[in-house]
């Protein structure tokens, strides 16, 4: 399956670097959120590889879903795909948007991909093993090595979101006394506590469960953990929420190893 995931990645990224270098018209979706080609386009890549290998498990999928086309039924396992995350970096032609794809089991991330096609960045992660896999120019693997989370430095390393931050971002970054803060969009962010890069990424604003799943299946793969502000770790699945819409997330904190505590 985790190959399966590389491989698709690979041939969406493709897809989203074609369409990168032309040009594409933005479009605004219900939530006034940006949508474009490339979305559109890498999302059927994903979906038809994943539904051709795997036909019996549902896909959530972040265009789909705002089609109206919703699995009925999440209890067991099930696909949660990104297929452009960072699509205001893509029209904005910064270079850290992502492809995500996620395995999600009983509420918990798995497996997943994040691979930043114009960066060349790629990770993976299953239970007990994440990797950062080097790509050639033609988008094909010729290299991979392991990755797990460091023990928090000093000063802390606090990844943050370059078109998201948020009031309360920037107050629990200030009670985090000095801290060297390194900001990067989609879910890169994620894998940078992954590959040992940096120590914790605190969220207090909007996301969805299609934005985070690939991101925190690496994290969770390499060491790391995704907590809720009630300290619970972040499940995947959420429906019929009474203060939110389907797949929504709360705020949450994601670090490496002892982040929390420092």
């Amino acid at each position: 399956m985790l190959g399966l995931f590389e491989r698709l990645a690979l041939e969406a990224g493709r897809e989203v670097m074609r369409v990168f270098k032309v040009g594409c018209a933005v479009d605004s979706k219900s939530d006034s959120s940006p949508v474009t080609e490339a979305d559109r386009e890498s999302e059927t890549i994903i979906l038809a590889g994943l539904r051709t290998a795997f036909p019996d498990i549902p896909c959530v999928a972040e265009e789909e879903v705002a089609a109206g086309i919703v699995p009925p039924d999440l209890d067991g396992a099930f696909f949660l795909i990104d297929p452009l995350d960072g699509t205001k970096e893509f029209v904005n032609r910064r270079t850290d948007f992502t492809v995500n794809i996620a395995l999600i089991r009983h509420g918990v991330p798995e497996v997943g991909v994040v691979f930043a096609p114009c960066s060349g960045r790629f990770f993976s992660g299953r239970p007990g093993r994440a990797e950062a896999i080097e790509v050639d120019d033609d988008f094909r693997i010729v290299g991979r090595r392991r990755i797990s989370v460091r023990t928090a430095v000093t000063p802390l390393a606090v990844v943050a979101s370059r078109s998201h931050n948020t009031p309360e971002t920037e107050a629990f970054i200030r009670d985090l006394g000095a801290a060297e803060i390194v900001s990067v969009g989609s879910s890169l962010k994620f894998c940078l506590l992954a590959a040992a890069e940096a120590d914790i990424y605190p969220r207090f604003g909007r996301t969805m469960e299609w934005d985070t799943a690939a991101g925190d299946a690496v994290l969770r793969a390499a060491g790391g953990m995704t907590r809720t502000l009630d300290g619970e770790p972040l499940a995947y699945g959420k429906r019929k929420q009474s203060d939110d819409e389907d797949f929504a997330n709360p705020h949450f904190i994601a670090s490496g190893k002892a982040a929390e505590a420092a």
